[in-house]
């Protein structure tokens, strides 16, 4: 395989998986206060990404993919708002477990994930073009 080409795999790959972590974490900030609607019904559970290697071809490189992503379960926070309309008998409301500024800084690690990735790419579509020089 192509070296130059094999760096553009790699870098699109991980720019593919750092959009996918992208979507699950402003998912789970859209979804920081939703509630259940309906007494004793669960709120949004939050999401995680998990990655995995892939092997590219028969060469000694591996591409990174999206492994899993897993719903998060179980730890709600309780909080005392007896008019609300999801609030259990005592007038607690269970509240999904996105902590906000960890999600933010999930966020902004992913983009600079996704921008290195990028970089990778202009600089081999760079190299390509100085090879094309090169042989001219």
């Amino acid at each position: 395989m192509d070296p130059l080409k094999l760096i553009s795999t790699i870098a699109s790959s991980g720019m593919r998986a750092q959009s996918e972590r992208l979507q699950v974490v402003s998912e789970n900030v859209a979804n920081a206060y939703s509630t259940s609607q309906t007494p004793g019904g669960e709120p949004y559970a939050r999401k995680s990404v998990s990655f995995e290697a892939a092997k590219v071809g028969d060469v000694d490189a591996a591409i990174v993919q999206i492994g899993d992503i897993e719903q998060h379960d179980g730890s709600f926070k309780l909080r005392y708002e007896p008019t609300h309309p999801a609030a259990d008998e005592n007038g607690y409301v269970k509240m999904p477990d996105v902590n906000p500024l960890i999600e933010m800084s999930n966020m902004r690690e992913a983009a600079r994930s996704y921008e290195a990735n990028l970089s990778m790419m202009e600089n081999a579509r760079e190299m390509r073009r100085l090879l094309v020089d090169l042989l001219r």
